[in-house]
């Protein structure tokens, strides 16, 4: 090399310094593309995504493969700037090569090609397929022979280099990357995407209609008030039972009958010789599996039961759906609606309402309910509370304050939300209002006072939730403005 002009030296070393940053900067590229997208891209025919689809087929040849020519321009560049050192500063050179060439990598054949890779990474990875397609070609031998010894040193520390893993999302990644999309996809339909994933997740009986509410049709009832069910019913199909919900016979679809009705000839031999037998559901059923078991049994409805048989509620596959594209628009005729929020703040809500619905419109974590838990707020109520309550009692619950407003057959039907940032300063809860609390049977002191049921509770139910979500001092002091002793 010392017959070498300086200025061809210095020339050739510019280029390998130019083929390192290459080396590096197509390495970050290829090893960062998006999978997904290069697949998309390679199925829509694209010359440049199909070429690099085929290199990452096997990811080690092309490591070696980048690998072998980043170190020979590497090494190459090295000796060079050391000639170059010596011919220039003797022997003191050396060091100096060594600093300056460590800084000009660093920056030129490093750092500034693969921060570009990150930046540019469709396009410099398609630019250097096409070149480590013949290159492969060329420098197969090479490559065979060092991924060879690279897998016996590999089988050594007992590493098996066939396990090459997959690149699969679970459902929580997956929902990730649908929540990053932001911008790509419209939120509407990010919105559906993650509750499709999350249908593996709710089971049947977290919003099935509750057996309680379940309309139904008492074939032992009088004529007359079976037509009157009927004709007053907002649903399309409604259940058939003798004497009890127990004792089944099927559903009839109302849609089916009409010509029957119409006609003139509808009787109670016309309407039984339409009932279809029931569909049942096991209860713990994941959503996804029952969206797939309506579609094969042809199916729309099917009631959930428990390992006894017992029938413990209703799902339809308009549920279904509205888990994933939201609540259908309601007929205002149909009365409250679950959760209805007031002017001041707070929500009146049905003590039927799923906890479900309760979780997306209050942000109550699902995840500090257990999946055998309650399913609806009578259920949690009840749980929280160990006891049956009286209509006016307030309790705590997932940082919300909870009045009973009405009670039911042993069930909470409506209560009274309040967000915890509406309860007073000193953290006690706010004074109940009159019009909810107020019993309609409440009785009277000598002095003409009435108790408030919520008093009545507290005085009862001594060591019961009401008694201890409610501070003493408090009690007190609402039995001193009641007028109570």
């Amino acid at each position: 090399m010392n017959t070498i002009p300086l200025g061809v030296l210095f020339s050739l070393l510019v280029v390998l310094i130019l083929l390192s940053g290459f080396f590096s900067g197509s390495e970050t590229a290829l090893m960062s593309l998006n999978r997904y997208r290069l697949r998309h891209l390679a199925k829509s025919g694209h010359k440049g995504a199909i070429r690099t689809a085929r290199l990452l087929q096997q990811p080690e040849r092309l490591i070696s493969l980048i690998l072998l020519g980043n170190n020979f321009v590497n090494i190459l560049a090295s000796a060079i700037a050391t000639v170059i050192a010596l011919r220039i500063l003797g022997e003191p050179g050396i060091a100096v090569a060594t600093g300056v060439l460590t800084l000009v990598i660093l920056v030129f054949a490093e750092v500034t090609p693969k921060t570009l890779a990150t930046l540019k990474t469709e396009k410099m990875a398609f630019f250097a397929s096409a070149i480590y397609v013949p290159m492969m070609v060329v420098a197969w031998p090479v490559v065979r022979v060092v991924n060879w010894i690279v897998e016996r040193i590999l089988r050594l520390l007992r590493v098996n280099p066939g396990d090459n893993l997959q690149e699969e999302l679970t459902s929580a990644e997956l929902a990730t990357v649908v929540n990053e999309s932001a911008g790509l996809i419209p939120q509407r339909h990010r919105d559906m995407l993650i509750n499709i994933l999350d249908l593996e997740e709710i089971t049947v009986d977290e919003i099935m209609v509750p057996r309680n509410d379940i309309s139904a049709i008492d074939l032992d009832d009088s004529w007359d008030e079976i037509l009157t069910q009927i004709s007053n019913s907002k649903h399309g199909r409604l259940l058939v039972f003798r004497e009890n919900i127990d004792n089944l016979v099927g559903f009839i679809y109302l849609r089916k009958m009409l010509d029957t009705m119409r006609s003139g000839d509808f009787n109670r031999e016309a309407l039984e010789a339409r009932i279809r037998d029931a569909y049942f559901i096991p209860e713990g059923t994941s959503l996804t599996v029952q969206l797939l078991n309506f579609q094969k049994e042809n199916r729309r409805i099917g009631l959930v039961v428990d390992e006894y048989g017992d029938i413990l509620g209703l799902l339809t596959l308009e549920d279904i759906l509205e888990e994933i594209v939201g609540e259908f628009a309601k007929d205002k005729s149909d009365g409250m609606e679950d959760v209805q929020l007031q002017p001041d703040g707070t929500y009146l809500v049905a003590g039927a309402t799923q906890v479900r619905t309760l979780s997306r419109t209050l942000g109550w974590p699902l995840s500090d309910l257990t999946a055998n838990g309650p399913k609806t707020l009578n259920g949690l109520i009840l749980e929280h509370l160990e006891s049956f309550p009286a209509a006016g009692s307030v309790c705590r619950l997932h940082d919300h304050q909870i009045e009973i407003l009405e009670i039911e057959e042993n069930r909470v039907t409506r209560v009274k939300v309040t967000p915890i940032d509406s309860v007073d300063e000193t953290g006690e809860y706010t004074e109940i209002s009159e019009h909810a609390a107020q019993s309609e049977t409440a009785p009277s002191d000598e002095a003409g006072h009435d108790l408030t049921k919520a008093n009545i509770s507290a005085e009862q139910a001594t060591g019961s939730a009401a008694a201890k979500d409610v501070p003493t001092d408090e009690l007190s002091a609402r039995r001193k403005r009641a007028g109570g002793s």
